[in-house]
């Protein structure tokens, strides 16, 4: 047995070309899909240069071409037909000669490879067609030249001896002397009909040449016998002998005085097309200019429109709601003046009403602008959609089906609840205006994880939000009426019955909010718009419900207030109110005015301030100076505009909180007992 061993190590390393035996392995990317050297002899270190093969794997030797060889090999192991071919072995930059057998049993999965390098072959036969396609190129430029009659002459160079033997086209063309005879020319005499401007080019190519042997052409300009210079090309071969000393060098000279003409002029169209090109784009760009002129102007035509559309819309609404007001006004004074006072509650309730008509309309407008002030607080809006259920149905009608969908497990939102009720009812009144003839409204709530490219969608940033999406089978919308849905003032009612402010308002309260609103429609198959509300990640605050008749709220105990408001009448308002429940009641009609009352009096208990002050302090300015001495002090603050960037976008301190103008006496009676009652306590 170790005789037999032996016998085959020496005939297996007596094998002058390379061999080797591979095994198929599972690898990396699945079956299959790599081998190992199992055996090697001594040529595979001669053929490819790589030591120690045995145990290597493919993909550590080539991993950039393991698929080929993995293919060609994994072919011989399937079909077990052998193969013979070359490939390049890259990771060693050698050509080699192949032939793979499988060896039997096939459950073996092994490979025998026998191969030797053939690179100096490959390089060699290269060359050789290299220089072959260079000698075709010469063959074609001179038999374009003989069809064109372009050929001047001929010429035989000895390098050796530095003879130039020409034939008759080429002496006569040049005026070489005929008593000095055709074949008694030097490189030299050649040398001196060049351009003084070519030589250098032309011996620096005829000594690359000699040095290279093979095809050579170069263009240069020449004196001819007449004196003039023009351009011809030089093609020839050089011939080297076996020491690589050039011994001939014979060649054709050609005219291309004409051909150069020809691309000179080519050079001066292309030149003149390139200043065509440049003032090309010039034009293009000022037209664009103009259109993007026009564009913005038909945009500012178009804007002014809708402005015109919404002052007119907002113009009746308004008229209506004052015509209420006043006239409910005057009729109360001259129910006073006949001492019929048993009448003035109808005409209180109807001016109380046109009020609160008012101020929706301007929460709507600060809404759509997103610069409305919000009280955002953790809130379960599966509880909101509950509380809101019968309103909606009694708002759509009996011919709309109204069907909710709460998910279990809802996380919380921050939101506004009061704008969120306000949203809601707006879309489902807004989706049974989309089904005269009836149909099903459908509201869903859900959690959502958006990833990148579904929040990009939205406007958002990535993360876990809380949909509520409100769908119908109403008629549904087109695409180009999805697109501008958000715009504000843009309606499809009837003039008079839509400001175009509904969904504009829901857009924006949207994202003032962190979220956004996204409409799904196809005509005729009905639509859905959904309001994505950030998560909360805290605990959601219970609140009790306020109801309307609730009883005002009145001091029990004595407190000091001091109510800060640059408006004379809003600011008497809020006194007389006050102090009918009880309060002592201090006023200032600015931030610095309101700072001294406050050092001389420190027993004031709440702070009632306007948020947007004359005289360089602003009422969150005015809050944050005094709560620096007296941190323990609470602040309401009153606004009627969109000051949520001071108030800190709705993320305010405790014992702080926000009253919006227009206020109820109740709602201003409830704010203020919850702030001094939680200080009292």
């Amino acid at each position: 047995m170790l005789r037999a061993q032996a016998r085959y190590r020496a005939l297996f390393e007596a094998i002058d070309d390379g061999f080797c035996i591979i095994g198929f392995i599972d690898g990396p990317d699945g079956p299959m899909s790599d081998y190992v050297h199992v055996e090697a002899n001594s040529g595979y270190e001669r053929h490819t240069g790589i030591p120690d093969i045995v145990g290597k794997r493919l993909r550590e030797i080539e991993p950039a071409n393991a698929d080929i060889w993995l293919e060609l090999y994994g072919g011989v192991l399937r079909t077990g037909r052998a193969v013979r071919f070359e490939q390049e072995f890259k990771a060693v930059g050698r050509f080699i000669e192949v032939s793979a057998t499988r060896i039997e049993p096939e459950s073996l999965c092994q490979v025998a490879v026998l191969f030797r390098d053939v690179t100096a072959r490959k390089l060699a036969e290269a060359a050789l067609r290299e220089s072959e396609s260079r000698a075709r190129d010469n063959i074609q430029r001179v038999q374009l030249a003989m069809a064109a009659g372009a050929i001047i002459g001929t010429w035989f160079w000895d390098v050796p001896s530095d003879r130039f033997t020409v034939d008759e086209g080429f002496a006569d063309a040049f005026g070489f002397d005929p008593q000095k005879g055709r074949s008694g020319l030097s490189l030299e005499d050649v040398i001196e009909t060049v351009h003084p401007d070519d030589r250098e080019g032309l011996i620096t190519a005829i000594n690359a040449a000699i040095a290279k042997g093979g095809a050579y052409a170069h263009q240069y300009r020449t004196r001819r016998a007449d004196g003039k210079y023009y351009w011809l090309e030089a093609n020839g071969r050089v011939e080297l002998s076996p020491d690589g000393t050039a011994l001939k060098f014979p060649g054709v000279l050609i005219d291309i005085e004409n051909r150069r003409a020809v691309e000179a002029e080519r050079d001066r169209a292309l030149v003149a097309l390139r200043g065509l090109n440049d003032t090309l784009e010039q034009r293009v760009e000022e037209r664009t200019a103009a259109l993007m002129q026009t564009e913005a102007a038909l945009r500012q035509a178009q804007k002014m429109e809708a402005v015109g559309q919404l002052t007119g819309g907002l113009a009746h609404d308004f008229n209506n709601i004052l015509a209420g007001v006043s006239g409910s006004l005057d009729l109360m004074k001259t129910r006073l003046t006949q001492g019929r006072i048993g009448e003035i509650d109808r005409y209180i309730t109807g001016a109380q009403g046109a009020v609160k008509r008012a101020a929706a309309l301007t929460q709507r407008l600060l809404a759509f602008s997103r610069r409305q002030t919000l009280d955002p607080k953790p809130s379960d809006i599966n509880r909101v959609v509950a509380g809101m259920q019968d309103l909606i149905t009694r708002s759509v009608g009996p011919a709309v089906a109204v069907e909710t969908v709460a998910a279990g497990g809802l996380w919380t939102a921050f939101v506004d609840v009061g704008q969120l009720e306000n949203a809601l009812l707006n879309l489902c009144i807004n989706a049974r205006d989309a089904m005269p003839d009836g149909g099903r409204l459908t509201i869903e709530t859900g959690n959502r994880w958006l990833d990148e490219r579904a929040a990009s969608q939205r406007g958002v940033l990535p993360g876990q939000y809380v949909s509520l999406c409100v769908s119908d089978t109403g008629s549904g919308m087109s695409a180009d009426i999805v697109a501008r849905a958000f715009d504000p003032f843009f309606t499809t009612k009837p003039i008079g019955q839509g400001t175009g402010l509904g969904l504009s308002m829901v857009y924006g309260f949207a994202g003032q909010s962190g979220g956004a609103v996204r409409i799904y429609s196809e005509v005729g198959k009905g639509t859905m718009i959904c309001i994505y509300l950030p998560r909360h990640a805290g605990d959601q605050q219970e609140e009790e419900p306020q109801l309307e008749n609730d009883p005002i709220p009145v001091s029990d105990t004595l407190g000091t207030i001091l109510v800060v408001d640059d408006e004379p009448l809003v600011r008497m308002v809020a006194v007389e109110i006050l102090e009918d429940l009880g309060y002592v009641v201090l006023e200032a009609g600015d931030g610095p005015s309101a700072l001294k009352i406050l050092e001389a009096r420190p027993d004031i208990c709440l702070l009632v301030t306007d948020v947007g002050l004359p005289n360089g302090m602003n009422g969150r300015q005015l809050a944050d100076v005094v709560r620096e001495k007296r941190p323990e002090l609470n602040v309401l603050f009153v606004t009627g505009y969109a000051e949520n960037a001071v108030l800190n976008h709705g993320h305010l301190e405790r014992g702080m909180q926000v009253v919006t103008k227009p206020f109820s006496s109740e709602t201003l009676a409830r704010r203020v007992k919850d702030l001094i009652g939680g200080a009292a306590a």
